[in-house]
C-alpha cells in the first residue's frame, strides 16, 4: 500500500475515497463489470467504518480494537462473511444505543452514536443477504463475486 492510501484512510470523506477508487478504475482501464460494483461495495463498507473512525470506534472482524482506519482494516471487511457480521453489530449497536459484539472499553461503547444502515443494508439486499436472520446464508456465487470485487480494489489501493 502507498502511504498516500494510508492519509487517505485516516481523514478522508466517504466522497473522497470513492472519487479516488473512481479515478483509478478509470485509469486502469478496468472493465465495466468491475467498475460497477467496486464503487458501490466500498460507499457500503465506508458508510460505516467512516462514522466508526469518527467515533474513535474502529474494530476488525475479530472484534479487537484497531487506532485508525488503515487500507488494510477496510480490506478485512471486504470479506463479504465479515460485511453481513458488521451489518448485524450495528443493527443491534444502534438498537441498544451501545456499541455491541466488539472487545472495545466498555466506556468506549456507552459513548456509541447511531449509525446510518442504509447504504450497507440496501446494498447487501441487493445480494440477497437476508437481514432479519444472521444464521442465513446467502448464495455462494455472491461471496466468490465479492472476493473479485475486492481483489480489484486492492489493486487500486
Amino acid at each position: 500500500m502507498n502511504q498516500e492510501s494510508y492519509e487517505l484512510f485516516k481523514k478522508a470523506s466517504i466522497e473522497e475515497i470513492l472519487t479516488i477508487l473512481k479515478n483509478g478504475l478509470k485509469t486502469r482501464n478496468e472493465s465495466h463489470f468491475w467498475a460497477d460494483k467496486v464503487v458501490p461495495f466500498s460507499e457500503a463498507i465506508l458508510s460505516i467504518l467512516i462514522p466508526l473512525r469518527d467515533q474513535n470506534m474502529l474494530f476488525d472482524p475479530e472484534g479487537k480494537s484497531v487506532d485508525e482506519l488503515t487500507p488494510e482494516l477496510f480490506l478485512l471487511w471486504n470479506d463479504f462473511v465479515s460485511l453481513k457480521s458488521l451489518a448485524f453489530t450495528i443493527q443491534k449497536s444502534n438498537v441498544e444505543c451501545k456499541l455491541l459484539r466488539t472487545k472495545l472499553d466498555n466506556d468506549i461503547c456507552e459513548k456509541y452514536e447511531i449509525i446510518d444502515l442504509s447504504k450497507l443494508g440496501d446494498y447487501l439486499a441487493r445480494y440477497t443477504v437476508n437481514l432479519e436472520d444472521e444464521n442465513l446464508d446467502f448464495p455462494i456465487s455472491n461471496y466468490n463475486l465479492h472476493q473479485g470485487v475486492s481483489n480489484v480494489i486492492k489493486s487500486l489501493l
